[in-house]
């Protein structure tokens, strides 16, 4: 500490998260007056060299935005595309979609669980420490892992940046010998998926409590993952939804002077966006297997307002995804042909779907010859970088009252608050170097 009473202290970046960042707190006393999570990767451009693109590319194009959910980014931008041309794609092609994505949650859900998140929990550094104290539960989480990725690569071609998907469906359906081998797979991966239920229900979890609005996709009778409709419930329990197109009006962008990142309000105030936003609007939907899951988590009543408890419902979600992803191959009847012809017409389409991380939204203006003139996409991390920042205010605030940490536990505490929700910094610009700023009165 300086004799002016501030205290400044640097980490060099966030681990166990994709991109860099920064944080700045302000501390009063015992009061947090300001908390700000700054990101300082450069922007990426994507929505404006889409622009002048064929029709035709942006589901390629937009896979590169990330290479942990490419298929989110496809399935939206093909969702999107497909409305402006007016075209609906039959229910064989919906299903196959539905299984590639079950593929990218299982894959993504279970890298962060244990790759990521699960190190907090049990004193580890990282995975490599991890894997030194618990070799058979990181051998677990690969299995899993594994499985997912064998689905992406099957349907989508490959595991990362998938190029079997296109516009009206994909090039290629699978036959259903060649999914033989997966639904085996599948059924040994159900085990494991339970296991890790198990698992993350025996951590000790931090009190906190999330102070934004829950923003998810519904769809009737099913959880949604590929698509429905933007849901809201708000903190007093009423819930209101409103049509894909209409998520402009609703969710509003601005440049704040901290960050590369976009900030963005629902209806002028935080919201927040993932698998807690999906467990309170749509968890009565999940199955009967994955509710049992459910309450083998511990996961008690309808929402779940801590955010430590996130990787409770993420394991919950990879129990559905294995589950609906056998489900569907057990049915699958190959579809007369593999996609659907997507003309060209000038108009605007929308399209959003659940990216593990959260409500992804793409909006393209195609003209008449099917060229790109305007393009936008809006990420969950970006979407979640005001309530993300009001957690860390929070959750430091309290730990500074009740036990008065020091600064080296507080950037502890402050990362894993910031891994509590996945974020994907990457995707977000269109952690952690740590400031605390102390005021002292005299």
């Amino acid at each position: 500490m300086t004799h002016r009473g501030s205290r400044v202290l640097h980490v060099g970046s966030l681990s166990r998260v994709e991109g860099e960042g920064a944080l700045h707190l302000r501390v009063d006393g015992t009061a947090v007056t300001e908390a700000r999570l700054q990101i300082y990767e450069p922007p990426r451009f994507f929505e404006a060299f889409l622009r002048g693109r064929a029709y035709t590319e942006p589901p390629d194009i937009t896979a590169r935005v990330c290479g942990i959910c490419p298929v989110a980014y496809q399935m939206s931008a093909c969702a999107a595309i497909e409305d402006a041309c007016g075209v609906t794609v039959t229910p064989a092609i919906r299903e196959l979609r539905r299984l590639l994505y079950c593929g990218e949650w299982i894959e993504s859900q279970v890298l962060h669980i244990y790759l990521l998140h699960a190190p907090d929990f049990l004193g580890c550094d990282d995975a490599i420490g991890l894997a030194r104290t618990q070799r058979a539960h990181v051998e677990r989480g690969l299995r899993l892992k594994q499985t997912g990725n064998a689905i992406l690569e099957l349907l989508g071609g490959r595991a990362i940046h998938p190029v079997n998907v296109r516009l009206g469906g994909f090039h290629r359906a699978p036959t259903p010998w060649e999914l033989r081998p997966l639904a085996e797979q599948l059924r040994r991966a159900q085990d494991d998926a339970w296991e890790t239920v198990r698992w993350v229900a025996g951590f000790d979890f931090p009190d906190a409590t999330v102070d934004a609005d829950f923003l998810a996709l519904a769809a009737p009778e099913t959880y949604a993952i590929e698509g429905g409709d933007p849901t809201v419930l708000r903190a007093d329990g009423t819930r209101t939804a409103f049509p894909v197109p209409d998520f402009p009006d609703h969710v509003r962008e601005e440049q704040v002077p901290h960050s590369t990142a976009l900030h963005s309000r629902l209806d002028g105030r935080r919201h927040l966006t993932g698998s807690l936003a999906r467990f309170a609007i749509s968890g009565h939907l999940l199955s009967p297997t994955a509710r049992e899951a459910v309450r083998e988590a511990g996961l008690d009543g309808e929402v779940c307002l801590n955010p430590f408890r996130s990787i409770l419902v993420r394991a919950v979600e990879a129990v559905y995804a294995v589950e609906e992803a056998l489900r569907i191959i057990e049915t699958y009847e190959p579809p007369p042909r593999s996609f659907v012809e997507v003309p060209p017409t000038a108009g605007t389409g929308h399209g959003a779907t659940e990216a593990p991380r959260g409500l992804l939204y793409h909006r393209y203006v195609l003209d008449a010859e099917g060229t790109v003139t305007d393009a936008l996409l809006v990420p969950p991390t970006a979407q979640n970088q005001g309530a993300i920042e009001e957690d860390l205010r929070r959750i430091a605030e309290t730990a500074i009252t009740g036990r008065g940490v020091d600064d080296e536990e507080l950037t502890r505490l402050c990362e894993r608050a910031i891994r509590n929700h996945d974020p994907c910094i990457s995707c977000s610009t269109h952690f952690l170097d740590l400031t605390v700023e102390r005021v002292t009165r005299r």
